[in-house]
């Protein structure tokens, strides 16, 4: 058969030789896979090109680069002997059509402009699935995402709709007393009320539908994301922050796997943080300080001033009032505040607009710290990882045994948590790539209409994220108490119950005394500022922009004053001893439920052919 042409290649085998270790003459007598290794050489030479070029030079360098990635393709297709893994997508859904909208737009969007694996003669790609597992609680929302899978099948994606029904008709297709075992992981809802199961135990049931879509004998990769994160990622250019389809994750993802080095891996997000305003309060304040004086002392008519600002590139963590508790260094001053606003307009403006937003932060935006991509060299590049990303990692067969656990308390910071039980188990084959996702917590017409745990909304001027905060505080006390204890101890001596409710109780009061610090310094800068308030400068009170401000400060009184309700509940001893009494009885019960996860895939429960041919192995590269 012979080789499809390569126009692109042999162009910039011509055009820029020091690329290519082959001359563009002897391109042509080169064999299939002799040619796309010459690909493989080529991407790693072009990106630092790409990733440090001008806007105009990025554009020119992505449109060639795509290009060169779907020519290989061509190649590979033409050719049948380069074995590329299959990918299937989970993503677990409750009441948010729009974010899963553009979800998928961007897995279609990635597959069209890098072709990964090829068509089908139907038109549908041949090694990109994606299965969207339902936990909506209400009907209609559901019907939207069942149609938007229709749709985006038509339009050449493997995609399939796991609804409520077909969740829990599998789940009872596993023996009563396995089932049992696995409450914890797979939920013990009714069929009647199988809904809001949270992410952890939905997306663990999409395991199950995930692995029966894989073929026998097919090298197949298990990809977990959120619906509120895309295949994309955000870069600094002259006019703002450029939202760009940079990077080809399947390909090097495959490539990562094919090393035979690595059983999970993990990428992290850019854009907006990837954790609870309950921890980002504080930096929030100051930040949001710094601007309104700097704002104050501006003339409010003269063309906006607050372009091109640097507060996104803060830091690691930046964005955490508590990132020391990571290892991270805290940033010693405010963020600057970089306006979105197009097209001309006044500091009055960009006011108004930052003072429309700021309810956003209630529902995970950060308005000054959000996350750019930063190019780092080689996207094959690994570092031991610690912490999983929940909706940003990968698993080959033998990873599916590393699942997230503790589902059924519903607390945050379970990747975290789950990255630091898998480290202890695998250690370097658990591992973090530079290929993070875009992660967008409100979808760009608004912040209303998107479902969010432990969010309530009282109309546009009231906003309750009480539940979050609690569970973010005892989230917090999960993840460190495994911190503390792996340390000194193993994971087999998680069942020394006394051992363990002492490094929980020791946690504990350092996370009380943490976060009392941290909610005194957010009640303070409130305080400064509704002070200033008073005293503004006389535009400010015609200004639409006052009226929102205040009621922003009124919310952030609610949820970290020292009267608010998850405050008190985090302090309240009855309740501190009922969570401590959770957690210490899901860490003690950790290796046991792990091992009816583990027999779930060693037994032919799972799926008709079992995990893989021979159990539970590790998969092999070729």
């Amino acid at each position: 058969m012979a080789s499809p042409p390569i126009p692109r290649l042999l162009r910039l085998a011509t055009e820029r030789p020091q690329l290519l270790e082959v001359a563009a003459a002897d391109l042509r007598h080169l064999g299939t896979g002799d040619l796309s290794r010459c690909y493989d050489d080529l991407y790693p030479r072009i990106e630092p090109l790409m990733w440090m070029a001008g806007d105009e030079d990025f554009s020119r360098w992505l449109e060639i680069y795509q290009a060169l990635f779907r020519e290989q393709q061509a190649l590979i297709d033409a050719d049948g002997g380069v074995v590329q893994a299959r990918f299937i997508i989970g993503i677990p859904i409750a009441d948010r059509p729009d974010h899963l909208r553009l979800c998928l737009e961007s897995i279609l969007q990635l597959c069209l402009c890098y072709e990964y694996g090829g068509r089908g003669p139907d038109g549908i790609f041949k090694r990109v699935s994606v299965v969207v597992a339902e936990d909506s609680r209400d009907l209609a929302n559901s019907d939207r995402h069942r149609a938007l899978v229709a749709d985006f099948r038509q339009r050449g994606l493997d995609a399939h709709h796991f609804g409520l029904e077909a969740q829990h008709a599998r789940l009872m297709a596993i023996p009563a007393d396995q089932r049992r075992e696995l409450a914890g992981l797979l939920t013990d809802q009714p069929a009647e009320a199988f809904h809001h199961k949270g992410q952890a135990a939905t997306r663990n049931l999409s395991y199950l539908k995930m692995v029966e879509l894989a073929r026998p004998g097919e090298e197949t990769l298990f990809y977990l994301m959120d619906s509120d994160q895309r295949f994309l990622v955000n870069r600094a250019a002259m006019a703002g922050e450029a939202i760009v389809p940079g990077l080809n994750y399947f390909y090097y993802i495959n490539r990562i796997f094919q090393t035979g080095r690595v059983d999970v891996l993990t990428g992290k997000l850019v854009g907006d943080p990837p954790v609870s305003p309950a921890v980002m309060g504080a930096n929030l304040m100051g930040d949001l300080a710094a601007f309104l004086w700097e704002m104050a002392a501006s003339d409010p008519d003269a063309a906006c001033g607050f372009h091109g600002a640097e507060g996104v590139l803060a830091g690691e963590a930046a964005y955490h009032d508590l990132a020391a508790l990571f290892g991270y260094e805290a940033r010693g001053g405010p963020c600057a505040y970089s306006c979105s606003l197009p097209g001309d307009h006044t500091n009055a403006d960009c006011l108004t607009a930052l003072a429309d937003r700021l309810p956003a932060f209630f529902r995970g935006e950060h308005l000054t710290r959000r996350s750019l991509f930063r190019y780092g060299g080689s996207f094959m590049a690994l570092e031991p990882a610690r912490t999983l990303y929940p909706g940003n990692y990968i698993v080959n067969r033998a990873g599916l045994r590393y699942i997230i656990p503790f589902g059924q308390l519903r607390l945050r910071m379970s990747g975290p948590t789950a990255g630091r039980l898998i480290q202890a188990e695998i250690g370097q084959r658990f591992a973090s790539v530079n290929l993070p996702m875009l992660h967008q917590r409100t979808i760009p017409r608004g912040t209303a209409d998107d479902f969010r745990p432990g969010v309530e909304l009282a109309g546009r001027s009231v906003v309750d994220i009480g539940d979050e905060f609690e569970r973010q505080f005892f989230g917090d006390l999960m993840l460190f108490s495994v911190v503390d204890w792996l340390k000194a101890r193993t994971l087999e001596e998680l069942t020394d119950a006394v051992a363990l409710s002492e490094v929980v109780e020791r946690t504990e009061s350092r996370l009380l005394a943490l976060y009392g610090t941290n909610l005194a310094a957010i009640d303070a800068r409130r305080r400064a500022l509704e002070a200033w308030f008073a005293s503004a400068p006389p535009w400010w009170s015609a200004s639409p922009a006052m009226a929102d401000l205040k009621g922003f400060l009124g919310n952030v009184e609610r949820n970290f004053g020292e009267e608010s309700v998850a405050w008190q509940r985090s302090r309240d001893p009855f309740h501190r001893a009922w969570r401590r009494g959770q957690i210490i009885a899901a860490l003690g019960n950790y290796r046991r439920e792990r091992a009816a996860w583990d027999g779930l895939w060693a037994s032919d429960t799972a799926t008709p052919g079992g995990l893989t041919e021979g159990g539970c192995g590790r998969q092999t590269s070729r």
